[in-house]
Order: C-alpha cells, then structure tokens, then sequence
C-alpha cells in the first residue's frame, strides 16, 4: 500500500485563513497556495497507508473527549535565525494547543513521534523566504488580529504536488465552557484508550 505524508492542525477560519494566505503568497512564499493557513497539531508525519484507519480512530477519541476553547491571534513572532519562519502569535489558546498535540501525539497512540523543535503553536505567515521579505511580514503582520471559538482540528494529507488536501475534520464531544478569570485557555481532557 505504500506511505502517506499527514499532518493535524486547527484551520484558521474565513475571512483570516485566506487572507493570511493571500499575505503569505504576497511576500513570495511559493508554498503559501498549497498549505491552508493553521495551526500546527502534528507537523508532515510519514505512516503506512495501512494505519489510516487507526489514526482516524485516533483523533475521533482525541476529539470526543475535547471542548472547545477560545482562539486569539494577535501580532507577529520569529523563529530566527534558529529557522527561517515569521508568524503570527497565538495569543489565547496556546495551552489547549500544546495539550491537543501531546495527545495527537500520545506514545501510545498511532502517531507518536518526537518534535525537531520544543512545540510552539504558531500560523506560518512567511518560510524560508529572503531576508527582506521576512522582514516585511514581520513589520507588515504586526497589527494582525483574529480570534474565534475553536471546536474542533482536520487530518490533512500533502499530495504528490506538494499541496495539503483535507481528509476528515474532527469536531470537539464537549460543550463550549465560558472562559473563567486567568484559566482561558486551559483544556484537559482525557482520552479513553
């Protein structure tokens, strides 16, 4: 059967997503038409077609056990010169991020995989472009806001042209709780194996 190349992330909602693509392609990002503008859960992971079936499994239990919690964007960050990346900030949110990827990523689950970097969530607004036109994402995205109620993350294949292609959504079982003073955005579910 062969291997596929998947990814899980949180979409960036209409009109933001398309706008920060439309940015991303703006600054001379090549890649920016071929990947949605997220939030990365599990970064490009290769597995056995085969294992399809159980990673669907996989994130339908994480996605059961979530509730969904407040996003909010706001300004830009750098990941230089460590990597080449300008992003947008999330700002609200980030905790239930982290929690959601170290349970898409859960040692026992089928998409347990180290990190290249510690995990810090982030929109890739500019990659691996000239000096100078990262520079003026940086400058240009610094005012960028966003925020939206997150309820759920998709499963993402990348094609052999490079482009990431939706393959399922998960939508999260709990209901929505109302943000509480200094606990925003802090989410743990637990996860039945």
């Amino acid at each position: 059967m062969g291997t596929v190349t998947i990814g899980v992330s949180i979409a960036v909602p209409e009109p933001h997503g398309s706008l920060l693509q439309e940015r991303r392609a703006g600054f001379g990002d090549a890649a920016a038409h071929g990947i949605p503008t997220h939030v990365t859960l599990l970064p490009p992971t290769e597995v056995d077609q085969a294992d399809l079936p159980a990673v669907d499994a996989h994130l339908a239990r994480v996605a059961a056990a979530g509730r969904p919690f407040p996003m909010r964007l706001s300004g830009t960050g750098t990941f230089r010169p460590l990597s080449p990346v300008v992003y947008v900030r999330v700002v609200q949110g980030a905790e239930a991020c982290t929690r959601l990827q170290q349970l898409v990523r859960d040692a026992s689950g089928p998409m347990a995989r180290e990190l290249q970097f510690p995990y810090h969530p982030h929109v890739t607004v500019a990659h691996g472009i000239e000096d100078a036109a990262m520079d003026r994402a940086f400058e240009e995205l610094a005012g960028f806001e966003a925020e939206w109620p997150c309820t759920g993350f998709a499963l993402y294949e990348q094609g052999a042209d490079g482009v990431w292609r939706k393959l399922r959504e998960y939508t999260f079982g709990g209901s929505v709780v109302p943000p509480q003073p200094g606990h925003a955005d802090v989410w743990a579910p637990r996860v039945a194996q």
